[in-house]
């Protein structure tokens, strides 16, 4: 196996940042988690493997030029003080979409004011003014 030039690795990193999550894509390995489980990645090697925390529990790499995982498109949300990250603003907006229908009033706001930061694209959605 060929490994990468160093200027591939930085891009790795930069695309790939500690704390960044991730779900995998491809892995040739008996012991690799399910295609499809998340995780948090840890940092990245000089070889330009991926480490990461699955949420199995598993720590196998993702190892460059081998597997194949995808960077997860997070969102912040901050609903009566309290914040959560989705792994993906399509779960957050499917989440506050029912959230808004099985709600009314006030509540209903606070919700219609989340979704539509997320339909906006910011990277924290909250219900305050």
């Amino acid at each position: 196996m060929r490994f990468p030039s160093r200027e591939i690795v930085e891009q790795i990193r930069k695309e790939y940042p500690v704390g960044a999550r991730v779900e995998l894509v491809r892995m040739d390995d008996f012991q690799a988690p399910p295609i499809g489980t998340r995780g948090t990645v840890r940092g990245v090697d000089d070889t330009g493997s991926i480490l990461v925390s699955w949420d199995t529990g598993s720590s196998l790499n993702v190892v460059y030029g081998e597997d194949c995982c995808r960077k997860l498109d997070t969102v912040k949300v901050i609903c009566n003080r309290d914040e959560e990250t989705w792994d993906t603003r399509k779960e957050a907006a499917d989440f506050y979409l029912r959230a808004i229908i099985s709600s009314e009033g006030s509540e209903c706001e606070r919700y219609t004011k989340i979704y539509t930061e997320l339909l906006m694209g910011c990277e924290v959605c909250t219900d305050e003014e």
